[in-house]
């Protein structure tokens, strides 16, 4: 309990959290982005449900990993050397989880630009997925977005206490988004394509890291955002245009 009172009372401390929270949240959204589309690939009365179980495994698997920071430090030693570069157990994960985003979002743009498409990428039938298949490929991605997360909130912080608080916090904003996010995919179809894109991305980023090639995060989110920015502009031309054109046509008859 004074370990406590001694981390809320220090000021770098709460900075520190600040920081933490909102990387993580800005960590998340990889993470939720394909939560949102693995779901709506499943029947609407599922849907909710699968989002939530997902996004409380995300939790489980980061709160789990905290328990066992010194072991995923250890993640971070190499195993064996090729090209020059040190593989360890973190790289071979994450270059893992890159090729698994890459084509699964490879596969996804496939079928939606096919225009006699065959069975559906998460599934054998077009219809949809299983629940279950569903949250077994939620979980494999939650694995590895987990422990770069932690791997990265190591570096900027020794206390775990503070690391707990922003994970949780992190993943309560990704459960109050995770339903209007996964809302507006589906009923934007354009953005679906955009956010396989960002998928496609961050996979590649994922692997990139992997073999040792570091690309800042900012440079990645920064041109998502700026790709978000430009389909939210074309949205609203296209709204001002079937406004411009339901009220011509409004006008048609009573011009006559």
């Amino acid at each position: 309990m004074d370990y406590l009172i001694t981390l809320a009372a220090d000021p770098a401390v709460w900075a520190a959290l600040a920081t933490l929270i909102a990387m993580e949240v800005v960590l998340g959204i990889d993470n939720l982005i394909f939560i949102s589309i693995l779901t709506n690939k499943l029947p609407e009365h599922q849907r909710s449900r699968g989002r939530r179980i997902g996004i409380g495994l995300a939790l489980v698997l980061r709160l789990a990993l905290l328990g066992t920071v010194a072991f995923i430090v250890q993640l971070t030693t190499p195993l064996f050397e090729l090209f020059g570069h040190g593989f360890s157990w973190r790289d071979l994960i994450l270059i893992a989880g890159g090729l698994f985003l890459v084509w699964k979002s490879t596969k996804e743009i496939h079928h939606n630009v096919d225009p006699d498409p065959g069975p559906d990428m998460f599934g054998g039938k077009a219809a949809g997925i299983g629940f279950g298949a569903a949250i077994f490929q939620i979980l494999l991605l939650d694995l590895v977005f987990s422990i770069d997360s932690i791997i990265t909130a190591v570096g900027m912080t020794d206390h775990i206490p503070v690391m707990m608080v922003a994970v949780v916090v992190a993943v309560l904003v990704m459960l109050f988004a995770a339903d209007p996010l996964a809302n507006f995919i589906h009923n934007n179809p354009t953005i679906v394509m955009l956010a396989l894109g960002f998928l496609l991305l961050i996979g590649t980023m994922l692997i990139a890291d992997g073999f040792g090639v570091h690309v800042p995060k900012g440079y990645i989110y920064a041109a998502m955002a700026f790709s978000a920015l430009v389909e939210g502009l074309n949205m609203l031309a296209r709204r001002a245009r079937k406004r411009r054109q339901a009220a011509s046509a409004g006008e048609e008859p009573a011009g006559q």
